[in-house]
């Protein structure tokens, strides 16, 4: 399935350019919205205080004065500098700033670990990093004496871009003009590096080609979203490629971003601001469902929530129907949008009908309570290593369920072993010192190998199936993908964490973790009000009640398949202990060691 790019790299500009074009084409644009500063060192502040619009005149100043500081302290053309922060305005104007002048962005995860920031200065040979805080700054300082080629480390917190920006006043703007001109699309823009669900995380080479070839053929196809006017709160991190893509979208389109740095404080930035889209993680999707039909229940109407969500579940469905949706199935929907979905979609600021979902699968029934709400989760695919976007379900042809056509400038693939693979310009061309890698994920006649197994129906829709690595071999060679099935059990709102085990094992079993905030709702119910989580995690009403969840997942797949017992693990899984990704996917190989003596449990005897 191949789609005609929009968009090709044949003269494809440096990403900067772009800053420099809005100025000139519309200045006074609100290309931003940032905190009001209450000194002068750009802190990221609380969302309770008032925000200060950037125009695009006034960015392009920004990131003029900033580049100018980076020329002044010699970063040089193709040199790397690592940047650790949360998401907030100032990881955009440095990302923007090292782009003008040719040099590469490295993001870290401000949640990284010593470790894990070491490695990726050191691999990319990074000159110099910029940090937030003083808590990155002490743990860099640390590591200092094994990065023998980062020269300066600038924090954010403690003002050091003002006063770089003001150590540049000596260089001549015409310095950053030349050095942008010298910018061509097959230039390094950032080394991403991958999230590390197995081994050390691999540099992802992305070039400015790769990323203007992928963000302007998504946005041809997006015309309803991003646009000049719209405006989203982005709150995922920039680290990852999802959301820089967005940033990147943002900027070419002259809409309006607000920066999240606080996940805590999104729901009052989104009532604040009022986004006409936002993007998130389908974990976000799965709160937001979880904390709707607790509140329902709180207020004793926990049958009018039941009776909702399977009414815009019925909705949706049927608009995937040629007669769609009958009279009585239509009022009903307007009955319940008065009275409920209204509600949902007043908590993302009343404006939002859109979102874009990435990072994992969605769940298809949440799809369709979603969008029978009048919130249409638009789902997509893609990898670090194609910029990241290859395929998107679109407002105007959306099957949910998959994720997705090709967008323009994307070949995609059925091998024959069911592996998904890719082909097009926003393909990265290898990664960072590190061929064998690069010789593995790709195929003879140069086809990106995903590492995700998938279909494509006849109208050229991806459904996916489950990653490759991931695919569990049970002793008796029975396959199974264990996303399906975890997120089925995910669904239900004791759970927070599911994680299949079985692979070389005579049959399957599950690691499962509590929902804390949910399970101190129910356990009031049930008699355990004074207890802990961990001290009723295999008291027999909570494993009744997850063995329902357990039963019902079960029935969606062969005998052989199923779930034969499950463990309740202590405590839910955490990005502090190693255990999930910044964008909350499992790392199994992490799970499975720590909880080492739980697996053998469920196996203890056999």
């Amino acid at each position: 399935m191949s789609v005609s790019p929009v968009v090709t790299g044949a003269a494809s500009p440096g990403l900067a350019d772009m800053v420099w074009d809005n100025a000139r084409q519309d200045p006074d644009a609100v290309q931003f919205l940032r905190p009001a500063p209450v000194s002068p060192a750009w802190p990221a502040d609380p969302p309770a205080r008032g925000t200060v619009p950037v125009t695009c005149a006034q960015f392009r100043g920004d990131v003029l004065a900033l580049a100018r500081g980076f020329i002044d302290a010699g970063v040089g053309h193709g040199d790397r500098v690592g940047l650790m922060s949360r998401t907030r305005y100032e990881w955009t104007l440095v990302d923007y700033a090292l782009w003008s002048i040719g040099a590469v962005t490295v993001p870290i995860y401000d949640t990284s670990s010593p470790e894990q920031m070491e490695w990726i200065l050191a691999d990319s040979g990074a000159v110099g990093c910029v940090v937030e805080a003083d808590r990155h700054a002490a743990i860099l300082a640390e590591l200092r004496d094994g990065l023998p080629t980062v020269r300066q480390v600038w924090r954010i917190d403690a003002g050091d871009l003002i006063a770089l920006a003001g150590q540049g006043r000596a260089v001549d703007d015409a310095q950053v003009d030349a050095r942008r001109a010298a910018v061509t699309g097959s230039d390094m823009a950032t080394i991403v590096y991958t999230s590390g669900t197995t081994g050390q995380p691999k540099g992802c080479v992305l070039t400015h080609r790769n990323i203007y070839c992928d963000i302007g053929n998504a946005t041809a196809v997006l015309p309803e979203l991003l646009h000049p006017g719209a405006s989203t709160v982005l709150f995922l991190p920039l680290a990852h490629a999802f959301a820089r893509l967005i940033q990147v979208g943002m900027v070419l389109t002259r809409a309006t971003l607000v920066h999240s740095s606080e996940m805590t404080g999104v729901l009052a930035q989104l009532q604040q601001h009022r986004p006409t889209f936002i993007l998130a993680v389908p974990r976000v999707f799965e709160k937001m469902h979880t904390q709707t039909r607790q509140k329902a229940a709180d207020a004793h109407q926990g049958w009018l929530f039941r009776i909702a969500d399977a009414v815009a579940v019925r909705y949706s469905r049927a608009m995937d129907t040629p007669r769609g949706p009958g009279r009585l199935l239509r009022l009903a929907r307007t009955v319940f949008d008065v009275i409920v979905y209204r509600k949902l979609r007043a908590a993302l600021g009343g404006r939002c009908r859109t979102a874009i979902v990435g990072g994992a699968p969605l769940g298809e029934r949440l799809g369709h309570f979603f969008r029978g709400a009048g919130l249409t989760a638009l789902e997509g695919y893609g990898l670090t290593e194609t910029s990241p976007a290859l395929t998107l379900n679109l407002p105007s042809a959306t099957r949910i369920g998959t994720v997705g056509r090709p967008i323009p400038g994307v070949e995609i693939r059925i091998a024959d072993d069911a592996e998904v693979i890719a082909r097009g310009e926003m393909v990265f061309a290898g990664y960072w010192n590190n061929p064998d890698a690069t010789r593995d994920t790709f195929t003879a006649d140069g086809w990106l190998r995903t590492g995700d197994q998938g279909s494509l129906d006849d109208d050229g829709f991806l459904r996916i199936i489950g990653r490759t690595k991931e695919i569990i071999v049970t002793a008796g060679g029975i396959n199974l993908a264990p996303a399906p099935v975890e997120e089925r059990i995910r669904a239900h709102p004791l759970v927070s964490q599911c994680m299949l085990v079985g692979d070389d094992r005579p049959y399957v079993t599950a690691l499962i973790t509590i929902d804390h905030q949910e399970w101190k709702r129910w356990s009031a119910g049930h008699g355990h009000s004074d207890a802990s989580t961990a001290d009723v995690q295999n008291s027999p009403d909570t494993r009744e009640e997850v063995q329902k969840a357990v039963d019902a997942a079960n029935e969606t797949v062969s005998r052989a398949e199923r779930i034969k017992t499950f463990r309740i693990l202590p405590r839910d899984l955490t990005e502090a202990d190693g255990e999930l990704t910044p964008t909350l996917k499992i790392k199994r190989q992490v799970v499975e060691s720590h909880f080492a003596a739980d697996v053998e449990a469920l196996y203890r005897g056999h």
